[in-house]
């Protein structure tokens, strides 16, 4: 028995290595992980009260579980207490809370245990899923949006909750998405970069306006490449390799070397070989070109992979 335990920890870390070995895309979500297998199946794990996992039950998973048995995803987003899918096919696929209508699929279902299809379209392009809303571009560049829409996060000039996708606006250049908490991030194709929903820490980058029921293009840049969203913060990179991050900064998530909130993107530091970003809760990652790693922001659970957990407000490796 002496040498069971370890030859317990061997397999299972062999186990896990070769499942990360086979993952294509990860998505992570308020408390549970997605992932997409080189051979189109879907994975997932973590909390599971709502049906997020999409495994047919409401419960958690210490390890990654199969959802379903098709062969045929694509993307996956999670949001904070939902899931939203697209396949190979286009079709888009919803599962886990539905308290806001954020899975689409009329006001009148409830939570959802395994994947619903979302309407009949065959051809969904991205996603992007925030607390209780979620967002989609169509192959056409038109921009969908539905759930939780009080300080207008959804973008369609109101602020009433949509039980099924909308479109927003009538534009058909539109690139990519970023669901936060409350808040609405896009690009168009050229280059352009907009922003709605609540603004309180100006996480929106549309100055110092309140909230906004609507897209509003952010500055007058045509060069943004990407971009991401915390909760509360936004960060973005241009096609010249600069980050830039606005909205709520009190545990200096923006990498500011501050703690102070910013209404409209500011640029971190002078380094311009920043190739990707990714916003959490209140903290925030980025690799540069070389391949390093880098993190700052909230710390008290040592998400910045630092071997501390003191708060970081500038981008540490």
């Amino acid at each position: 028995m002496q040498n069971f335990t370890p030859r317990i920890w061997f397999v299972l870390a062999f186990w896990m290595l070769a499942f990360a070995a086979r993952a294509q895309s990860f998505a992570a979500g308020g408390q549970h992980t997605l992932s997409i297998h080189a051979d189109g199946t879907l994975w997932a794990w973590g909390l599971n009260a709502q049906g997020q996992l999409g495994i047919g039950s409401t419960t958690y998973q210490t390890s990654p579980v199969q959802v379903g048995t098709a062969t045929n995803w694509k993307s996956v987003a999670a949001g904070q207490y939902h899931t939203v899918a697209v396949r190979q096919d286009g079709t888009l696929w919803t599962w886990g809370l539905n308290n806001y209508s954020q899975l689409g699929n009329s006001s009148a279902a409830g939570n959802q245990t395994s994947p619903v299809q979302v309407g009949t379209a065959t051809n969904w392009q991205s996603v992007s899923a925030g607390y209780y809303h979620t967002l989609a571009v169509r192959t056409d560049g038109t921009l969908w949006a539905w759930g939780f829409n009080y300080d207008g996060e959804v973008g369609n000039a109101t602020t009433d909750t949509q039980a099924t996708p909308v479109q927003i606006g009538t534009a058909t250049n539109w690139k990519s998405v970023a669901a936060g908490a409350y808040h609405s991030l896009a690009t168009h194709t050229d280059g352009t970069l907009w922003g709605w929903g609540l603004n309180n820490y100006g996480q929106s980058g549309v100055g110092a306006a309140g909230s906004q029921t609507k897209p509003i293009q952010i500055g007058t840049g045509n060069n943004w490449q990407s971009v991401a969203a915390g909760f509360y913060h936004s960060v973005a990179l241009r096609t010249d390799g600069t980050l830039w991050t606005w909205g709520q900064n009190t545990y200096g998530q923006l990498g500011t070397a501050s703690t102070a909130n910013q209404s409209a993107p500011l640029q971190v530091g002078t380094n311009t070989t920043w190739q990707s970003v990714g916003a959490g809760a209140y903290h925030t990652l980025a690799t540069r070109a070389d391949g390093t790693l880098w993190s700052w922001g909230y710390n008290y659970w040592g998400q910045l992979g630092l071997g501390h957990s003191a708060y970081q407000a500038t981008p540490c490796r």
